[in-house]
């Protein structure tokens, strides 16, 4: 498998293994699917790391594969490509990208699908399709866009150029800039300790920012109260609120 995925204390970490440089071809999109939906769905797993290994996130698309392919067959791949993508955006879990070396092309999109970045120090990133006459084509326009703001997004997407760590910093475009050998364990510290909160609560948050970034601020706020007086009915609102009056803050164990 191109893709693997492995479970520890709560958390899944979706592994790309394509060697040398992970490129996403259309066996490992697929298989990105599959396995988001997979840990969408899996009680087991509360929060989700996604990594390319200690050398490499992503180097971008499969260029040998994509060069074969005519018009007519990107208009019916590009659906599955970005669906591919979206899954890995929608899990409705938290979803930390752990970036070594390179995230560029489809890589950089990839990480774009996650809640937080982790980067290593001498991690490049970029959308560098302009180089190959295209644009981005798996949500790189439009989130990019969203995350740093149009200008910025334009920048990098006009040029193809690689931004450094402490440039993507800067940006917004990671989170985080930490020594490449500690970017994985890291990543899954932020993993574990959100898999150990209330798991509803983690997920309305997520869909609440996300849904509400797409619509305007009345919608949003109405996703906002619908969720908030939803998790009324859940037990660990009653967990959380009990521990807070009887131990104080931050104490709640939730199931």
């Amino acid at each position: 498998m191109t893709v693997n995925l492995e479970v520890a204390d709560g958390v899944g970490t979706i592994r790309l293994d394509r060697p040398p440089m992970n490129a996403l071809d259309i066996a490992t999109q697929d298989r990105l699917r599959e396995l988001a939906e997979e840990v969408g769905r899996r009680d087991d797993i509360r929060a989700v790391v996604v990594w390319g290994g200690e050398k490499v996130f992503a180097a971008g698309a499969d260029i040998k594969e994509m060069q074969a392919m005519d018009h007519a067959a990107m208009v019916v791949r590009s659906k599955a490509l970005q669906d591919a993508f979206t899954a890995v955006a929608r899990i409705p879990k938290p979803v930390v990208a752990a970036i070594t070396g390179y995230a560029l092309g489809g890589g950089c999109e990839l990480a774009l699908c996650a809640d937080f970045r982790i980067a290593a120090d001498d991690a490049r990133l970029g959308q560098p399709e302009i180089l190959l006459g295209l644009i981005p084509g798996a949500g790189g326009t439009q989130r990019l866009a969203r995350l740093v703001g149009p200008s910025k997004a334009k920048d990098l997407i006009f040029t193809g150029r690689h931004v450094k760590a402490e440039e993507a910093l800067a940006i917004g475009l990671v989170d985080r800039v930490v020594p490449a050998a500690e970017v994985y364990a890291q990543a899954h510290a932020w993993a574990a300790r959100l898999a150990s909160g209330p798991a509803l609560a983690l997920r309305a948050a997520k869909e609440s920012v996300d849904a509400g970034l797409e619509t305007d601020i009345d919608t949003g706020l109405t996703i906002e109260r619908n969720w908030f007086a939803g998790l009324f009915a859940t037990e660990d609102r009653e967990t959380g609120m009990r521990s807070f009056v009887e131990e104080g803050p931050g104490k709640a164990k939730f199931r």
